[in-house]
């Protein structure tokens, strides 16, 4: 092989890897913006993250990646992943590394995360899944990651049954939504105030996930640097990103 065609060899060969990276995008359903960013789970490193080893809450992607980076890795893709109390601490189960830090919470109670069903956001070996809060706590799955947020976005394909097609609540959201066979998890924040009929059914009609959980609304942010995006703002809990070695 000559040289050029070695060098050819090494370029394809590194845009391949690139490929397989986070892949973010931007797109326009029922005259809304979003950014998509969709994830496979089987090669991806998924990660939830809280607090660093003196339990000292993250709260920001910056913080979050310098942490990182003291390892040789950064953040490839982050967003908020999950309601949270006054002190950033989740409000329902959570699960980091493979250790409960908070309970499921199944009853019924005021605000969004209180409007069930709600759910669990599951990070598997090689697979995430969106499952439905009391069907999860009857039937508790082997998580590495979980967190625990609400309403249901989409359940076994259907809307939530609150959803209204002529709600006028609007506001910026985040979610995220799996595919049927774990694969793929497809997580989704809106770039302009949307319902949660109008968020609810770009799961199930365009992206078609069977099952999606609603993140937050006003405090929801996204960290993508391949969109060169970094959202500022409030103070967060539970973070979900996909780490990568430095490069």
């Amino acid at each position: 092989m000559t040289g050029r065609r070695a060098a050819l060899a090494m370029i394809l060969a590194m845009c391949a890897t690139a490929a397989q990276a986070v892949e973010c995008r931007d797109t326009t359903y029922e005259s809304n913006s979003y950014t998509i960013c969709k994830v496979e789970t089987d090669t991806e490193d998924l990660r939830l993250f809280l607090e660093d080893g003196s339990g000292q809450k993250y709260t920001h992607f910056n913080t979050l990646d310098e942490r990182l980076a003291a390892e040789g890795q950064e953040l490839a893709f982050a967003m908020n992943a999950g309601m949270y109390h006054a002190d950033r601490s989740p409000v329902g189960l959570y699960v980091e590394n493979g250790q409960e830090r908070m309970r499921i919470v199944t009853s019924a109670g005021p605000g969004n995360f209180g409007l069930l069903p709600n759910g669990v956001f599951c990070i598997g070996t090689g697979r995430a899944d969106v499952f439905e809060s009391r069907a999860f706590a009857a039937k508790p799955r082997d998580c590495r990651f979980a967190t625990q947020s609400g309403p249901m976005l989409v359940i076994d394909g259907k809307l939530h049954p609150r959803f209204l097609s002529d709600s006028t609540s609007r506001y910026i959201r985040n979610g995220v939504g799996t595919s049927a066979d774990g694969r793929t998890a497809i997580f989704v924040i809106s770039n302009n105030p949307v319902t949660f009929h109008e968020f609810g059914s770009l799961f199930r009609d365009k992206l078609k996930t069977p099952n999606a959980l609603y993140f937050d609304g006003n405090i929801s942010r996204l960290h993508a640097p391949a969109l060169g995006r970094s959202d500022p703002g409030f103070r967060m809990g539970p973070i979900v990103g996909v780490v990568e070695p430095a490069g």
